[in-house]
């Protein structure tokens, strides 16, 4: 039987906020209290469609990413496996246990452990999507202009705003197109070079992808500004839903 499976990847370091959090890997850091990668993880654990979790972790935290699904009650991981070189070696880790253990035709949601502010909504409409067309990418419209430039010193092409969209996660496919994906990959370009997300994977091989509307929340914890921005997220959020129920009341 097919289940829903997300696949949590947090195999990095993160060097370019290393810098200002003396080393420690940005999905261990905390936002009120609790790690950046469970306040992820709890979004996945608390969707009624998701079966399953796989967590690929840095190797020299992948006891303490143990303790911390324990701690929290990560309750669906079925498996947390050491990261590899790469972001999509990570990614590639954790989709091989998934395979050995779930049908080929499961769907499979792939996330950034560091994107801790997608909406239940947005899972939804993934899993909805995947199941109708094989596939769907998480994207949100650009409110500024795209410059393409080859130099960074000058643009090579402006494309037209109304046009252009960020790709984001999760991004949703069936586990074995996938795996699939990657042996091919792997074949012709097995350091993953210029592959910075699943998107790109299938896009680079031509097989046709699905969009699917974000939320304008969802950032990547990339720099220390993030980490502001994702603290007034939470807080916005948390103060909303108190709003509502004492509106209900």
């Amino acid at each position: 039987m097919s289940v829903n499976i997300a696949v949590i990847f947090a195999g990095g370091v993160g060097h370019r906020l290393a810098q200002d959090t003396k080393s420690v890997p940005k999905q261990f850091l905390k936002i009120y209290n609790k790690p950046i990668i469970i306040h992820t993880l709890e979004l996945f654990q608390s969707h009624e469609e998701i079966d399953k979790i796989y967590i690929s972790i840095h190797p020299d935290y992948y006891d303490y990413m143990q303790e911390l699904v324990k701690h929290y009650y990560i309750t669906k991981t079925a498996g947390i496996v050491k990261g590899g070189a790469t972001g999509q070696d990570s990614i590639y880790n954790a989709l091989q246990l998934a395979q050995r253990e779930n049908p080929e035709d499961s769907l499979v949601l792939i996330h950034d452990g560091v994107r801790p502010n997608i909406t239940s909504e947005v899972i939804s409409r993934n899993i909805e999507c995947a199941k109708k067309n094989g596939n769907a990418i998480t994207c949100t419209s650009c409110h500024e202009t795209i410059l393409i430039s080859e130099d960074g010193t000058s643009p090579k092409h402006v494309p037209y705003r109304k046009n252009t969209y960020a790709a984001q996660a999760p991004q949703t496919f069936r586990l074995g197109d996938i795996i699939n994906a990657h042996h091919k990959m792997r074949e012709i370009n097995p350091s993953y070079t210029d592959i910075v997300d699943s998107c790109t994977l299938f896009k680079t091989l031509n097989i046709p992808t699905y969009m699917i509307e974000g939320n304008r929340g969802n950032i990547k914890i990339t720099t220390i500004e993030d980490l502001y921005i994702l603290r007034a997220l939470i807080r916005f959020k948390e103060d909303m839903e108190a709003f509502s129920v004492e509106g209900v009341e």
